[in-house]
């Protein structure tokens, strides 16, 4: 098992070289410019669209504007949030959160240009069945002879989408909040993991074989609601320790450029440590989102990739933020040794003494299963791809299996298989957006021109049956 996890951090270290940095960061700093800030400067009607406004049953997809933006929050506001920001600030310090906020701002404008992409270039499976994703993407909107990158997509997702994490997070917190204080635990970690594991797998089971449909019913009614709980524990902490927020900011700021809590002024390390951690989060640029908004009910791209592009903002921007405060302003960073989750349930605890590790382990247990539930889809659509739709049914039996390695597996392990995976995920998906993105602004500027031609028409039409009633 050393072996094996010195294997996986090598190549997840590999993986995440300046190169790939400079795509994601770099490509995210481009759309944002190339769009004029276009995202930003429509949030209304991006509301209105993720409200419905604009909703047609007889479009073309599986599910709604809300249901897609709750599916793919499902899957991103998840452990990355909890245990995931955790990590970051025991590798990077608190400053890592600065370079979050960075990934995550121009990763918005990288989710408006990929999440489009997945609606304007849908293909179609070996069912007929419409389908999106950076795979379609590349192989519809390049051509046949960019194959080779829809092929590196498929594979690094069928593995990069697996919920190891989750499940390695999720028993962490089981095991530690519940069964070790209250004698549960057997002697033996790997049993006790084992036996969260196998519990895991039935649960998970019970939905995701239900299909997309499920998928996002349940993400739909748990998403709002895990956000507001976790959401109002974070904010009880700061108001607790309201005293030590201007610091924490202060030192934020500061330790963003001159990486001195933990990494001795090595700036460079904390970039990508931040670049990484948002990218496992909120996964801008990666393209498994990009799977979820192309099964959207629309026939109007631009339309979903406004509302995809909320996605970096609620997951990094507000719940990686309120994790990071909880840790910061309670000094739990400075005076706790263990990392994960872990490191959040105790500063939960410092914070709400006899109870808030069970705050924490409610709002762990509703963001791991969400995230279990939609990374099944992804991991279907990728396999689906490769071999066919009448065998997609096969991977949930290897994705639900594998819920037992994750549960069993060390951290360190699991983190670096996921990151390395999500490196060679996003090398299709950036460049594909990359050269494909004058045809994204063609269609915003065709988009607009006709939603102001629609609002004028409408405006005539009031002021007519106005001046009748006059």
């Amino acid at each position: 098992m050393k072996v094996l996890e010195e294997f996986f951090v090598a190549f997840s270290d590999l993986a995440w070289g300046m190169p790939l940095l400079v795509l994601l960061m770099g490509g995210g700093v481009y759309f944002m410019l190339y769009s004029g800030f276009l995202p930003f400067r429509y949030m209304r009607h991006t509301i209105n669209v993720l409200r419905g406004k604009y909703d047609d049953p007889n479009d073309p997809g599986e599910i709604n504007h809300f249901q897609a933006l709750s599916a793919e929050l499902a899957a991103t506001v998840g452990m990355g949030n909890i245990s995931g920001v955790a990590v970051a600030i025991a590798i990077g310090g608190p400053g890592v959160l600065f370079w979050m906020w960075v990934s995550a701002f121009v990763g918005m404008a990288t989710k408006f240009f990929t999440c489009t992409l997945a609606v304007m270039y849908r293909g179609r499976d070996s069912k007929g069945q419409l389908e999106g994703g950076p795979m379609y993407v590349v192989e519809t909107g390049l051509g046949k002879k960019w194959k080779p990158l829809a092929v590196l997509f498929a594979v690094a997702g069928m593995f990069g989408t697996l919920p190891i994490f989750q499940a390695n997070q999720l028993t962490q917190v089981i095991r530690e909040v519940v069964l070790v204080p209250s004698g549960f635990a057997t002697t033996d970690l790997f049993y006790t993991n084992l036996i969260i594991g196998i519990v895991l797998v039935i649960v998970t089971s019970l939905v995701i074989f239900g299909g997309i449909k499920r998928i996002g019913q349940v993400a739909g009614k748990m998403v709002p609601g895990m956000v507001v709980l976790y959401m109002l524990a974070v904010l009880y902490i700061m108001a607790v320790n309201y005293a030590a927020i201007p610091d924490a900011f202060l030192l934020i700021l500061t330790d963003a450029f001159t990486a001195d809590s933990v990494l001795g002024g090595a700036v460079g390390a904390i970039i990508i440590a931040g670049a990484r951690r948002a990218a496992f989060s909120n996964e801008a640029g990666i393209g498994t989102a990009a799977m979820m908004h192309g099964a959207v009910k629309t026939d109007e791209p631009i339309r979903e990739g406004l509302v995809a592009m909320l996605g970096p903002f609620i997951d990094t921007i507000i719940v990686c933020s309120l994790t990071a405060f909880a840790i910061i302003v309670t000094g739990t960073w400075q005076t706790s040794e263990a990392s994960g989750v872990t490191m959040t349930a105790t500063a939960f605890n410092n914070a709400m003494p006899g109870f808030g590790s069970y705050v924490l382990m409610v709002c762990v247990l509703i963001f791991a299963f969400t995230s279990l539930f939609s990374y099944s889809y992804y991991g279907t659509k990728c396999f689906s791809y490769l071999f066919g739709a009448k065998y997609k049914h096969y991977y949930n039996y290897f994705y639900v299996v594998t819920i037992v390695f994750g549960a069993t597996a060390t951290i360190t392990a699991v983190i670096a298989l996921i990151d390395g995976m999500f490196a060679l995920m996003a090398i299709p998906t950036m460049i594909s957006a990359l050269l494909l993105s004058p045809k994204v602004m063609a269609a915003a500027r065709d988009y607009f021109t006709r939603m102001k031609e629609f609002k004028k028409l409408e405006s005539q039409k009031v002021e007519k049956v106005e001046s009748m009633g006059v």
